[in-house]
């Protein structure tokens, strides 16, 4: 049986054997993935893998719960975190609210909030509330409309500081961890160095403490397009395709099912 890692082991990670992180959104995959992931995040993602939408905005709290049990229940020996979708957390009472649903109504293990300092008070609101919070800063998915596409940060000394000041924001209202992503790799690792708990990246460089990717792009299923952060360590949707042409192929030759597949 795998070992379920805890807010306390994986904060002890820190400076170890870098984390693990993947996206799942149903138990089947859960359940591949639970092996080899420290960590299985339920991403507002799943809006954009999987309902072809252009951005995560869309998803709604719902939607969350319904896939966060589902992960949960393919995978209940691993840590799991939900992302609280755009809209869920504008306010501290707001967030407690909807983090306490999620909660009740799922086993998951911890919440995600995008943001910096300026969503300090709302993080501390939840901890002192006996939710646990991952933190995400950086390159904000939810804030794309705002900031008028997605943009790589820290590139100038201002961004490099006000990312630092949002890190240690995060730690101090009390996140266990936190996602930094599309940040400037030196950047990303001055800033893993500068904070006690672990610091996970996604298009950040390898100078952090894990990683994470979004498994339909890691796994090549999704095709649109490929992030420049993104290794491909399959060709899945290649593969998907050929297996379904020859089931066409068997289907229309009548050569499935044969004798072995027939009762």
């Amino acid at each position: 049986m795998i070992k379920k890692m805890t807010i306390n082991t994986i904060k002890k990670s820190k400076n170890t054997t870098p984390l693990v992180m993947m996206t799942a959104y149903d138990a089947l995959f859960a359940n591949l993935f639970q092996e080899s992931a420290d960590i299985i995040l339920i991403g507002d993602s799943l809006n954009m893998s999987f309902a072809g939408k252009n951005d995560t905005l869309s998803t709604t709290l719902e939607q969350m719960i319904y896939h966060t049990n589902a992960v949960c229940k393919g995978a209940p020996h691993t840590f799991t975190i939900c992302d609280m979708p755009f809209g869920t957390y504008t306010c501290s009472t707001t967030a407690l609210h909807n983090a306490v649903r999620i909660f009740q109504e799922t086993p998951v293990d911890s919440v995600k909030i995008e943001g910096g300092s300026d969503k300090a008070d709302i993080i501390k609101h939840l901890v002192s509330n006996g939710i646990t919070v991952c933190g995400h800063i950086g390159l904000l998915p939810q804030s794309v409309r705002g900031e008028g596409g997605y943009l790589v940060k820290g590139k100038d000394e201002a961004g490099k500081a006000q990312l630092l000041h949002d890190a240690k924001s995060v730690e101090a209202a009390g996140a266990f961890c936190m996602v930094i992503e599309g940040v400037k790799a030196d950047v990303a690792e001055h800033i893993a160095q500068n904070i006690a708990i672990p610091v996970i990246g996604i298009g950040a460089g390898n100078g952090v403490d894990g990683q994470v990717l979004v498994f339909s792009d890691m796994l090549g299923l999704f095709e649109a397009f490929t992030p420049k952060f993104v290794k491909q360590y399959l060709q899945g949707a290649t593969q998907v395709k050929e297996a379904l042409a020859q089931y066409r192929a068997d289907v229309i030759s009548r050569t499935f099912p044969d004798a072995t597949h027939t009762y």
